[in-house]
Protein backbone atom coordinates (compact mmCIF):
# COMPACT_ATOMS: atom_id res chain seq x y z
CA UNK A 1 0.00 0.00 0.00
CA UNK A 2 1.41 3.38 -1.01
CA UNK A 3 1.12 6.19 1.51
CA UNK A 4 0.92 9.66 0.00
CA UNK A 5 1.00 12.89 1.99
CA UNK A 6 -2.70 13.52 1.50
CA UNK A 7 -2.80 16.50 3.88
CA UNK A 8 -0.25 18.35 1.77
CA UNK A 9 -1.84 17.27 -1.51
CA UNK A 10 -5.32 18.26 -0.31
CA UNK A 11 -4.10 21.86 -0.50
CA UNK A 12 -3.94 21.49 -4.29
CA UNK A 13 -7.26 19.71 -4.67
CA UNK A 14 -6.76 16.05 -3.76
CA UNK A 15 -10.03 14.48 -2.61
CA UNK A 16 -10.61 11.18 -0.82
CA UNK A 17 -12.01 9.70 -4.03
CA UNK A 18 -8.94 10.68 -6.03
CA UNK A 19 -6.60 9.50 -3.27
CA UNK A 20 -8.25 6.06 -3.29
CA UNK A 21 -7.94 5.85 -7.07
CA UNK A 22 -4.28 6.90 -6.86
CA UNK A 23 -3.47 4.19 -4.30
CA UNK A 24 -5.13 1.54 -6.46
CA UNK A 25 -3.28 2.74 -9.56
CA UNK A 26 0.04 2.83 -7.67
CA UNK A 27 -0.48 -0.72 -6.42
CA UNK A 28 -1.13 -1.90 -9.98
CA UNK A 29 1.95 -0.03 -11.20
CA UNK A 30 4.21 -2.05 -8.91
CA UNK A 31 6.98 0.57 -8.60
CA UNK A 32 8.27 1.53 -5.16
CA UNK A 33 9.42 5.13 -5.62
CA UNK A 34 6.08 6.53 -6.81
CA UNK A 35 5.05 10.17 -6.36
CA UNK A 36 1.51 11.48 -6.65
CA UNK A 37 1.53 14.89 -8.37
CA UNK A 38 -0.89 17.26 -10.09
CA UNK A 39 -0.37 18.69 -13.57
CA UNK A 40 -0.16 22.48 -13.51
CA UNK A 41 0.99 23.11 -17.11
CA UNK A 42 1.13 20.93 -20.23
CA UNK A 43 3.89 21.78 -22.72
CA UNK A 44 4.52 20.15 -26.07
CA UNK A 45 7.66 18.47 -24.81
CA UNK A 46 6.86 17.99 -21.14
CA UNK A 47 4.80 18.73 -18.07
CA UNK A 48 4.97 20.88 -14.96
CA UNK A 49 3.74 19.09 -11.84
CA UNK A 50 3.04 20.18 -8.28
CA UNK A 51 3.57 18.15 -5.11
CA UNK A 52 1.82 20.72 -2.96
CA UNK A 53 5.05 22.51 -2.08
CA UNK A 54 7.01 22.95 -5.30
CA UNK A 55 6.79 22.67 -9.08
CA UNK A 56 8.83 19.98 -10.83
CA UNK A 57 9.39 19.17 -14.50
CA UNK A 58 8.54 15.76 -15.93
CA UNK A 59 7.93 13.88 -19.15
CA UNK A 60 5.25 11.31 -19.91
CA UNK A 61 5.77 7.78 -21.17
CA UNK A 62 4.94 7.44 -24.89
CA UNK A 63 1.80 5.37 -24.19
CA UNK A 64 0.33 8.37 -22.33
CA UNK A 65 0.94 10.78 -25.21
CA UNK A 66 -2.49 10.23 -26.72
CA UNK A 67 -5.03 12.63 -28.06
CA UNK A 68 -8.74 12.88 -27.36
CA UNK A 69 -10.71 12.73 -24.13
CA UNK A 70 -8.02 10.67 -22.34
CA UNK A 71 -5.15 13.06 -23.10
CA UNK A 72 -3.20 14.42 -20.16
CA UNK A 73 -4.64 17.80 -19.15
CA UNK A 74 -4.08 20.50 -16.57
CA UNK A 75 -5.70 19.40 -13.30
CA UNK A 76 -4.97 15.71 -13.84
CA UNK A 77 -3.41 13.70 -11.02
CA UNK A 78 -0.55 11.47 -12.18
CA UNK A 79 1.87 8.92 -10.77
CA UNK A 80 5.50 9.71 -11.56
CA UNK A 81 8.67 7.66 -11.07
CA UNK A 82 12.29 8.91 -11.36
CA UNK A 83 14.63 7.10 -13.74
CA UNK A 84 18.25 6.15 -13.02
CA UNK A 85 19.40 9.64 -13.95
CA UNK A 86 16.94 11.34 -11.63
CA UNK A 87 14.60 12.55 -14.40
CA UNK A 88 10.91 12.28 -13.52
CA UNK A 89 8.59 10.27 -15.78
CA UNK A 90 4.80 10.08 -15.60
CA UNK A 91 3.78 6.41 -15.67
CA UNK A 92 0.06 6.60 -14.98
CA UNK A 93 -2.90 8.96 -15.08
CA UNK A 94 -5.33 8.77 -12.15
CA UNK A 95 -8.90 8.49 -13.47
CA UNK A 96 -10.41 11.99 -13.08
CA UNK A 97 -13.66 12.76 -11.26
CA UNK A 98 -14.62 15.43 -13.82
CA UNK A 99 -13.27 16.30 -17.25
CA UNK A 100 -14.23 19.14 -19.58
CA UNK A 101 -13.69 18.41 -23.28
CA UNK A 102 -14.49 20.25 -26.49
CA UNK A 103 -14.70 19.35 -30.17
CA UNK A 104 -12.95 21.06 -33.07
CA UNK A 105 -14.69 21.79 -36.34
CA UNK A 106 -13.45 18.46 -37.72
CA UNK A 107 -15.08 16.56 -34.85
CA UNK A 108 -11.84 15.74 -33.01
CA UNK A 109 -12.08 15.89 -29.20
CA UNK A 110 -9.66 17.78 -26.94
CA UNK A 111 -9.44 17.70 -23.14
CA UNK A 112 -9.47 21.19 -21.61
CA UNK A 113 -9.12 20.50 -17.89
CA UNK A 114 -9.64 17.73 -15.32
CA UNK A 115 -10.84 17.45 -11.73
CA UNK A 116 -12.56 20.82 -11.39
CA UNK A 117 -15.48 21.58 -9.07
CA UNK A 118 -16.76 24.88 -10.45
CA UNK A 119 -16.44 26.61 -13.81
CA UNK A 120 -16.34 30.40 -14.00
CA UNK A 121 -17.82 31.13 -17.42
CA UNK A 122 -16.46 34.60 -18.14
CA UNK A 123 -17.98 37.11 -20.57
CA UNK A 124 -17.44 40.86 -20.85
CA UNK A 125 -20.17 43.48 -20.60
CA UNK A 126 -18.58 45.26 -23.56
CA UNK A 127 -18.61 44.15 -27.21
CA UNK A 128 -17.64 40.66 -26.02
CA UNK A 129 -21.23 40.15 -24.82
CA UNK A 130 -22.62 37.19 -26.77
CA UNK A 131 -25.40 35.04 -25.21
CA UNK A 132 -25.13 32.37 -27.91
CA UNK A 133 -21.46 31.79 -27.18
CA UNK A 134 -22.14 31.80 -23.45
CA UNK A 135 -24.76 29.07 -23.94
CA UNK A 136 -22.16 26.97 -25.74
CA UNK A 137 -19.84 27.29 -22.76
CA UNK A 138 -22.67 26.38 -20.40
CA UNK A 139 -23.49 23.31 -22.48
CA UNK A 140 -19.80 22.36 -22.41
CA UNK A 141 -19.62 22.68 -18.62
CA UNK A 142 -22.97 21.12 -17.69
CA UNK A 143 -22.35 18.12 -19.96
CA UNK A 144 -19.14 17.49 -18.00
CA UNK A 145 -20.94 17.40 -14.65
CA UNK A 146 -19.37 20.65 -13.46
CA UNK A 147 -21.42 23.44 -11.89
CA UNK A 148 -21.14 26.76 -13.78
CA UNK A 149 -21.09 30.31 -12.49
CA UNK A 150 -21.52 33.09 -15.06
CA UNK A 151 -19.09 35.95 -14.43
CA UNK A 152 -19.80 39.18 -16.30
CA UNK A 153 -16.60 41.22 -16.32
CA UNK A 154 -15.86 44.83 -17.26
CA UNK A 155 -18.63 46.16 -15.05
CA UNK A 156 -16.50 49.30 -14.77
CA UNK A 157 -16.86 49.91 -18.52
CA UNK A 158 -20.57 49.07 -18.45
CA UNK A 159 -21.08 51.56 -15.60
CA UNK A 160 -20.82 54.37 -18.16
CA UNK A 161 -24.17 53.20 -19.56
CA UNK A 162 -26.08 51.70 -16.61
CA UNK A 163 -29.32 51.27 -18.58
CA UNK A 164 -27.55 49.12 -21.19
CA UNK A 165 -25.77 47.16 -18.46
CA UNK A 166 -28.99 46.42 -16.61
CA UNK A 167 -30.72 45.48 -19.87
CA UNK A 168 -27.96 43.01 -20.81
CA UNK A 169 -27.94 41.37 -17.37
CA UNK A 170 -31.73 41.10 -17.37
CA UNK A 171 -31.69 39.65 -20.91
CA UNK A 172 -29.20 37.02 -19.83
CA UNK A 173 -31.10 36.22 -16.63
CA UNK A 174 -34.26 35.54 -18.61
CA UNK A 175 -32.39 33.39 -21.12
CA UNK A 176 -30.21 31.00 -19.12
CA UNK A 177 -31.39 28.44 -16.51
CA UNK A 178 -32.50 29.90 -13.17
CA UNK A 179 -30.13 27.63 -11.22
CA UNK A 180 -27.07 29.20 -12.91
CA UNK A 181 -25.90 32.14 -10.81
CA UNK A 182 -24.70 35.38 -12.41
CA UNK A 183 -22.25 37.83 -10.89
CA UNK A 184 -21.10 41.11 -12.48
CA UNK A 185 -17.69 42.41 -11.42
CA UNK A 186 -14.87 44.74 -12.28
CA UNK A 187 -12.14 42.11 -12.64
CA UNK A 188 -9.42 44.73 -12.18
CA UNK A 189 -10.72 45.73 -8.73
CA UNK A 190 -9.19 43.74 -5.85
CA UNK A 191 -12.47 44.08 -3.96
CA UNK A 192 -14.11 41.81 -6.57
CA UNK A 193 -12.32 38.84 -5.03
CA UNK A 194 -14.77 38.96 -2.11
CA UNK A 195 -17.58 37.74 -4.41
CA UNK A 196 -15.66 34.49 -4.95
CA UNK A 197 -14.48 33.94 -1.37
CA UNK A 198 -17.03 31.13 -0.71
CA UNK A 199 -15.51 29.17 -3.62
CA UNK A 200 -11.90 29.60 -2.48
CA UNK A 201 -11.47 26.84 0.05
CA UNK A 202 -9.15 23.84 0.43
CA UNK A 203 -9.89 20.98 -1.95
CA UNK A 204 -11.83 23.13 -4.43
CA UNK A 205 -10.62 23.72 -7.99
CA UNK A 206 -12.06 26.42 -10.24
CA UNK A 207 -11.54 26.90 -13.95
CA UNK A 208 -11.98 30.17 -15.84
CA UNK A 209 -13.50 29.66 -19.30
CA UNK A 210 -14.46 32.20 -21.93
CA UNK A 211 -13.41 33.90 -25.13
CA UNK A 212 -10.08 35.63 -25.56
CA UNK A 213 -10.29 39.12 -24.09
CA UNK A 214 -13.20 38.32 -21.76
CA UNK A 215 -11.03 38.98 -18.71
CA UNK A 216 -10.17 35.46 -17.51
CA UNK A 217 -6.51 36.21 -16.79
CA UNK A 218 -7.35 39.56 -15.21
CA UNK A 219 -9.88 37.84 -12.96
CA UNK A 220 -7.35 35.11 -12.14
CA UNK A 221 -4.77 37.72 -11.11
CA UNK A 222 -7.33 39.49 -8.94
CA UNK A 223 -8.28 36.25 -7.18
CA UNK A 224 -4.60 35.36 -6.72
CA UNK A 225 -3.80 38.84 -5.40
CA UNK A 226 -0.79 39.08 -7.74
CA UNK A 227 -0.05 39.70 -11.43
CA UNK A 228 0.79 36.09 -12.24
CA UNK A 229 -0.90 35.81 -15.64
CA UNK A 230 -0.12 38.08 -18.61
CA UNK A 231 -3.00 40.24 -19.78
CA UNK A 232 -3.44 42.27 -22.93
CA UNK A 233 -5.65 44.78 -24.70
CA UNK A 234 -8.74 43.86 -26.72
CA UNK A 235 -9.64 44.90 -30.26
CA UNK A 236 -11.69 48.06 -30.33
CA UNK A 237 -14.25 46.91 -32.91
CA UNK A 238 -15.44 43.71 -31.20
CA UNK A 239 -13.95 43.57 -27.70
CA UNK A 240 -12.10 40.32 -28.50
CA UNK A 241 -8.62 39.61 -27.19
CA UNK A 242 -5.52 38.58 -29.08
CA UNK A 243 -4.78 35.35 -27.18
CA UNK A 244 -2.35 36.72 -24.58
CA UNK A 245 -2.84 33.51 -22.58
CA UNK A 246 -1.58 30.64 -24.75
CA UNK A 247 -1.54 27.71 -22.30
CA UNK A 248 -3.69 26.41 -19.48
CA UNK A 249 -2.16 26.73 -16.03
CA UNK A 250 -3.16 25.85 -12.47
CA UNK A 251 -2.51 28.24 -9.56
CA UNK A 252 -3.08 28.12 -5.80
CA UNK A 253 -5.52 30.65 -4.36
CA UNK A 254 -5.02 32.48 -1.04
CA UNK A 255 -7.98 30.70 0.61
CA UNK A 256 -6.67 27.21 -0.11
CA UNK A 257 -8.39 26.47 -3.41
CA UNK A 258 -6.96 26.34 -6.92
CA UNK A 259 -7.84 28.02 -10.20
CA UNK A 260 -7.04 27.03 -13.78
CA UNK A 261 -6.69 29.87 -16.28
CA UNK A 262 -7.36 28.91 -19.91
CA UNK A 263 -6.80 30.57 -23.29
CA UNK A 264 -9.80 31.49 -25.40
CA UNK A 265 -10.79 29.02 -28.10
CA UNK A 266 -11.67 29.96 -31.68
CA UNK A 267 -13.88 26.91 -32.24
CA UNK A 268 -16.16 25.89 -29.40
CA UNK A 269 -18.29 22.79 -29.74
CA UNK A 270 -19.35 20.93 -26.59
CA UNK A 271 -18.49 17.24 -26.46
CA UNK A 272 -22.05 16.38 -25.48
CA UNK A 273 -24.89 14.13 -26.64
CA UNK A 274 -28.53 15.16 -27.00
CA UNK A 275 -29.42 14.39 -23.38
CA UNK A 276 -26.43 16.36 -22.10
CA UNK A 277 -27.41 19.33 -24.25
CA UNK A 278 -30.93 19.23 -22.82
CA UNK A 279 -29.42 19.43 -19.33
CA UNK A 280 -28.25 22.97 -20.10
CA UNK A 281 -31.49 23.79 -21.97
CA UNK A 282 -33.88 22.58 -19.27
CA UNK A 283 -36.51 25.13 -20.32
CA UNK A 284 -36.69 23.53 -23.77
CA UNK A 285 -36.98 20.04 -22.26
CA UNK A 286 -39.76 21.12 -19.86
CA UNK A 287 -41.86 22.82 -22.51
CA UNK A 288 -41.25 20.05 -25.06
CA UNK A 289 -43.28 17.71 -22.85
CA UNK A 290 -46.33 19.90 -23.52
CA UNK A 291 -46.05 19.82 -27.34
CA UNK A 292 -48.97 18.25 -29.21
CA UNK A 293 -46.68 15.85 -31.08
CA UNK A 294 -44.12 13.68 -29.31
CA UNK A 295 -41.59 14.06 -32.16
CA UNK A 296 -42.07 17.84 -32.42
CA UNK A 297 -38.93 19.52 -33.81
CA UNK A 298 -40.09 22.98 -32.58
CA UNK A 299 -39.86 24.38 -36.10
CA UNK A 300 -43.38 25.49 -36.88
CA UNK A 301 -45.38 22.35 -36.01
CA UNK A 302 -48.96 22.98 -34.77
CA UNK A 303 -49.35 22.77 -31.02
CA UNK A 304 -45.66 23.42 -30.31
CA UNK A 305 -45.25 24.67 -26.73
CA UNK A 306 -41.57 25.48 -27.07
CA UNK A 307 -41.59 28.14 -29.76
CA UNK A 308 -43.88 30.42 -27.79
CA UNK A 309 -42.16 29.85 -24.46
CA UNK A 310 -38.43 30.04 -25.25
CA UNK A 311 -36.44 32.98 -26.57
CA UNK A 312 -36.30 32.50 -30.35
CA UNK A 313 -32.53 33.05 -30.54
CA UNK A 314 -31.94 30.62 -27.66
CA UNK A 315 -34.07 27.97 -29.40
CA UNK A 316 -32.14 28.51 -32.64
CA UNK A 317 -28.87 28.08 -30.75
CA UNK A 318 -30.10 24.83 -29.17
CA UNK A 319 -31.17 23.43 -32.54
CA UNK A 320 -27.80 24.37 -34.05
CA UNK A 321 -25.92 22.60 -31.24
CA UNK A 322 -28.15 19.55 -31.71
CA UNK A 323 -27.39 19.46 -35.46
CA UNK A 324 -23.66 19.65 -34.72
CA UNK A 325 -23.97 16.74 -32.30
CA UNK A 326 -25.82 14.65 -34.87
CA UNK A 327 -23.10 15.33 -37.45
CA UNK A 328 -20.39 14.39 -34.94
CA UNK A 329 -22.21 11.13 -34.18
CA UNK A 330 -22.16 10.00 -37.82
CA UNK A 331 -19.85 7.16 -38.77
CA UNK A 332 -17.42 7.51 -41.68
CA UNK A 333 -19.77 5.48 -43.91
CA UNK A 334 -22.77 7.62 -42.90
CA UNK A 335 -20.82 10.78 -43.66
CA UNK A 336 -19.98 9.47 -47.14
CA UNK A 337 -23.61 8.55 -47.73
CA UNK A 338 -24.72 12.00 -46.57
CA UNK A 339 -22.27 13.73 -48.93
CA UNK A 340 -23.42 11.50 -51.81
CA UNK A 341 -27.06 12.37 -51.07
CA UNK A 342 -26.25 16.09 -51.07
CA UNK A 343 -24.45 15.78 -54.41
CA UNK A 344 -27.36 13.82 -55.87
CA UNK A 345 -29.90 16.41 -54.75
CA UNK A 346 -27.74 19.18 -56.13
CA UNK A 347 -27.44 17.41 -59.49
CA UNK A 348 -31.19 16.84 -59.65
CA UNK A 349 -31.83 20.51 -58.89
CA UNK A 350 -29.51 21.62 -61.69
CA UNK A 351 -31.25 19.25 -64.16
CA UNK A 352 -34.66 20.65 -63.19
CA UNK A 353 -33.43 24.23 -63.66
CA UNK A 354 -32.06 23.43 -67.14
CA UNK A 355 -35.35 21.77 -68.10
CA UNK A 356 -37.27 24.79 -66.82
CA UNK A 357 -35.16 27.07 -69.00
CA UNK A 358 -35.67 24.78 -72.00
CA UNK A 359 -32.04 23.65 -72.07
CA UNK A 360 -30.84 20.12 -72.72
Amino acid sequence: MHHFDCDRLAAIGLSETLAARARAAAAALGATDVALLRITVVHRAGLELSDGDRIVAARALPRLLRAGTDALAVGDWVLAVPDAGGDLWVHEQVAPTTRICRRDGDGSVHAIVSNVDRALVVMGLDDDFNPRRLERYLALVVASGVQPLVVLTKADIAAADPERRDRLVAQLRERIPADVAIVAVDATDARSAAAFAPLDRPGQTLVALGSSGAGKSTLTNTLLGAAVQDTGAVRAHDGRGMHTTTARSLHRLPGGGCIVDTPGVRTLRPDADGDALLASFADVATLAARCRFRDCAHQGEPGCAVQGGVDADRLHNYQKLLREHRRDALTWVERRQQVAAWKSRGKDARVRMRMKRGER
